[in-house]
């Protein structure tokens, strides 16, 4: 089965239209954050969601914009020396800054703890760990409240450094919550043909697996890596995915056809372009299709 082609908003520069675009075409989810759009992308975002009742929303939890850092250090939520680093994972920051995304947005279902490892360089991995239970202390209180749906993790690099593993989230998730009725139900992570190490070890196993296994949503993020994996994508290679595709939705149907992945997500800025890949999405790659590409790959 191949993951749902849905709409992500980091990079995007006109993000209503785009959403618009993504959700006539059936997007289930739309994946954002507060720091998006130079800090305008929920309220772009708002009005296209009040016509679109039933698609899905997740947001993030942790960077922010210059702007936004300084409203919360003029409401004493950070501290000057914590506003210069654009991030926080502070319990008292992450709940004033998921207060403000259910605002702007209208309704949030999943919140995603923004890149953790950000935090990771000079820490020792008990200190990061503790800032992750903090992040997720706080938004256990938004989910017992019915506020958000759940939570979850959306990272760049921590899975692939070792900063964190599936298993020690969900451990830190039930140490969060007081018992083993967490409200941890998401990971994101990159997966494309650039960054394939979650696909090669999702062909057996890894992280992607592992949360699939725990019953977590899993979401690929940057499949086409900004774009630049386009200049990469030879006719050899398209022709080797799958004859006849256009160089990004061949790069769309590889990293959809990992193993695990439910969700993956797209910033498609036309109706004809989400087309193609979702055309290409409806006939996943078998698993030793997916793995002669990557081992292709791996050889030169």
């Amino acid at each position: 089965m191949t993951a749902a082609l849905c709409l992500g908003t980091y990079r995007v520069r006109a993000v209503s239209q785009a959403a618009r675009t993504a959700l006539a075409a059936g997007s289930p989810w739309v994946d954002t954050a507060p720091n998006y759009a130079h800090g305008r992308a929920h309220e772009e975002l708002r009005p296209v969601l009040g016509e679109y009742p039933t698609v899905r929303v997740a947001t993030k939890a942790g960077f922010f914009t210059a702007e936004q850092g300084r409203t919360a250090l003029a409401e004493g939520v950070l501290t000057r020396y914590e506003t210069a680093s654009r991030h926080s994972l502070e319990r008292g920051f992450v709940r004033w800054q998921t207060e403000r995304s259910l605002a702007a947005l209208g309704r949030v279902d999943l919140v995603f703890v923004h890149n953790p490892e950000h935090h990771g360089h000079g820490l020792d991995r008990a200190a990061l760990h503790w800032r992750v239970r903090e992040a997720f202390t706080a938004l256990e209180e938004f989910a017992h409240a019915g506020r958000i749906g759940g939570y979850g993790v959306a990272t760049w690099t921590g899975l692939r450094s070792g900063a964190f593993s599936v298993p020690e989230l969900l451990t830190l998730a039930r140490k969060a919550a007081g018992s083993a009725d967490h409200h941890f139900t998401a990971l994101q992570m990159p997966v494309s043909l650039i960054m394939d190490e979650p696909i090669t070890q999702a062909l057996n196993g890894g992280p992607l697996m592992q949360a699939k296994d725990a019953g977590l949503i899993t979401f690929g993020s940057a499949p086409l890596h900004g774009g630049t994996l386009l200049d990469a994508m030879t006719p050899e290679l398209v022709n080797l995915i799958r004859p006849g595709l256009s160089a990004a939705a061949a790069a769309l149907l590889a990293a959809g056809s990992c193993p695990g992945l439910d969700v993956v997500l797209t910033s498609a800025s036309t109706r004809d372009h989400w087309d193609d890949a979702a055309k290409a999405l409806a006939a996943p790659l078998a698993a030793q299709e997916l793995r002669r590409v990557t081992d292709e790959l791996a050889a030169e």
